[in-house]
């Protein structure tokens, strides 16, 4: 079993990074952080140029018919960048779940045009005091319309479409529909998040016209399936994230002096970018794994998905927390750019549930292995 990238694939990721490098600088992320602006959109078009929300799209549908692994090294750099665009909500969300549960016919109308970056999708899962990793869903279909109210929704103001958790009054079903944002009986607002660089929004939804994606009854499946993929996506996201975090603080304190020496050079500095070092290292592997399970469609991809979500979450929050703690008083003020890693690794925390949530389904994973080993 081979956990290691191709060459070709290294090369991507190397492009990647090379291009954002040159392109997303601290200085376009806070561009969109302090203003109203939704994203960077000229990014967000040599993006598109590049052809990344066409990366894992079949040819057929007018894709680049790459695969995971090519996503998830582009992920990494995404994070390692903190690009500021619909990245997690239509290429990880929206344009997945039109693959996984769409009809030829949907896949046809809406795939090309996600792959050639014509629109932007999302994916509406979330209600407030309700869990959809628990079949909570308020939101409800009546007749093709579909009346409620989804918070938080990612990037809600911007996106062209939603595909929507439901529940078919009917049918007393749970399904996912598709949901035009520009039609009649939906509104769209924003609300306050800690990265307004990825914002979320609000839907509120009185009789819109919607329509059944795949097949009815299905959405149970399709949401965990898609979720679990999310997860180890924005795992690669995460361990791109705390690595850049990781460097500054090396960077700082190296370059740092108090008392004739290096402020790295100290102790209590040094178990930090080690303990910081070390929670990379594990989140990597697990992402590693999480991306052979999601590129295979192994049975193991809950287990994967959980692991690499958890571990990726942790090592996040870990390296940006202490980059800021490295960086002493300074770190704390609005012009070092530490904040910006630490909103970014609380925002991607919370975009699926938060860490309660996935040690939950982690444990639910592991039950049977546990029992079946006490049995032996």
């Amino acid at each position: 079993m081979n956990f290691e990238f191709s060459d070709e694939q290294k090369f991507i990721q190397e492009q990647a990074r090379a291009f954002l490098g040159d392109k997303c600088t601290a200085a376009q992320v806070r561009e969109v952080l302090e203003s109203d602006l939704t994203h960077h959109a000229g990014l967000w078009q040599q993006v598109i140029e590049l052809g990344w929300p066409a990366t894992a799209i079949p040819e057929e549908y007018g894709g680049l018919g790459l695969g995971y692994l090519e996503l998830c090294v582009l992920a990494e750099e995404i994070g390692r960048s903190l690009l500021p665009a619909p990245v997690s909500s239509s290429i990880y969300l929206a344009t997945e779940a039109i693959k996984l549960a769409g009809t030829e016919e949907q896949k046809r109308a809406w795939l090309p045009r996600l792959a050639a970056g014509e629109i932007t999708g999302t994916v509406a899962f979330a209600e407030l005091d309700a869990s959809i990793h628990k079949g909570q869903v308020a939101v409800e279909v009546a007749g093709g319309k579909i009346s409620g109210c989804k918070q938080p929704v990612a990037d809600a103001t911007l996106a062209d479409f939603a595909v929507v958790a439901a529940r078919d009054i009917a049918a007393d079903n749970f399904s996912l529909y598709l949901l035009d944002l520009s039609a009649e009986g939906v509104t769209r607002s924003g609300v306050d998040s800690l990265d307004p660089s990825r914002p979320l929004g609000k839907l509120e939804l009185k009789q819109a016209p919607v329509e059944l994606l795949g097949g009815a009854g299905e959405g149970a499946v399709t949401i965990d399936r898609l979720l679990n993929g999310a997860a180890i996506l924005l795992a690669f996201e995460q361990v791109g994230g705390a690595e850049a975090a990781l460097n500054m603080a090396r960077e700082y304190t190296t370059g740092r002096y108090a008392f004739g020496r290096p402020v790295a050079s100290f102790q209590a500095i040094k178990h930090k970018l080690a303990d910081m070092f070390v929670a990379i290292e594990l989140a990597r592997a697990n992402a590693y794994y999480g991306a052979w399970a999601l590129s295979t469609e192994s049975p193991e991809l809950p287990l994967a998905a959980a692991t690499a979500r958890v571990s990726a979450t942790e090592a996040a929050w870990e390296a940006t927390k202490e980059n800021i703690q490295a960086h002493g008083g300074m770190g704390f003020t609005w012009e070092f750019d530490c904040h910006l890693y630490y909103r970014r690794a609380q925002h991607l925390a919370l975009l699926l549930g938060g860490q309660r949530v996935w040690k939950n389904r982690l444990v639910e994973q592991l039950k049977p292995a546990a029992s079946n080993s006490h049995t032996l």
